[in-house]
Order: C-alpha cells, then structure tokens, then sequence
C-alpha cells in the first residue's frame, strides 16, 4: 500500500473511531493481482443509526480534512452495510449479522488483515 492508500486509510480508521465503530480491519490487498482498490477498511456499528453516523463521519472528515469526496456510495438508506468507495480505499459498516454472513475479512484471504484495537 503506497503512503496517500495508508494516509486516507487512517484517517478513515479515525472517523469511524469518533462514532464508536468497533471491530476495525483493514485489508491490504494492493499483493493481490486483479482487485478493485488497494484496501478496504472494515468495521460495524451496533445499530444502523450508529452505521449512519459512522458513513457520515468517514465522509466528513475525509472532505473536511482531506478535500476527497467518494466516487460512489451505496446502503445509506438501510444502512445495515455501506459501501462507500474511495477509488484505492472502500470502506464497508457493517451491522454485525451481515458482517457475519459477507465476512469480508475470509472472502480476501490473500490480503495482509491489520486488526485495530477498539477505543474504550
């Protein structure tokens, strides 16, 4: 993952710990031949407000901050699983059965998975 991937990948980490967002993983698939993005950021939320507000922190803080602006995003109306892409970045918020059933993390098991800590 090049330095402006892991730069964008941290600060979305930081948005989503600013909601309470727990179970961060980020993927490094940038090893890995024909993938969409050099990483995905995967995390949940325990309810889909809580999923809502995660979505609009990660956007306002990367447009705030960062002056990015995702080129998709997908799930907000449910918001049980949100997608937003990033072009080298996706983030999926999960609620927690459907980050279950889709387990991202086992779906890229060639990516190189970095666990962050929850905030207390």
């Amino acid at each position: 993952m090049n330095k402006d991937t892991e730069h964008l990948a941290q600060k979305i980490v930081d948005a989503i710990q600013d909601k309470k967002g727990h179970g961060i993983v980020v993927a490094d698939l940038s090893g890995i031949p024909g993938t969409v993005c050099s990483c995905f950021v995967i995390c949940q939320g325990n309810t889909p407000t809580q999923v809502e507000a995660i979505s609009r922190s990660v956007g306002d803080k990367l447009r705030i901050d960062e002056g990015v602006k995702p080129i998709a995003a997908q799930g907000l109306r449910a918001a049980r699983w949100v997608a937003i892409d990033y072009v080298d970045v996706m983030v999926h918020i999960f609620l927690p059965e459907e980050r279950r059933y889709y387990n991202l993390e086992n779906l890229w098991a060639d990516a190189v998975l970095t666990h962050v800590p929850d905030l207390d």
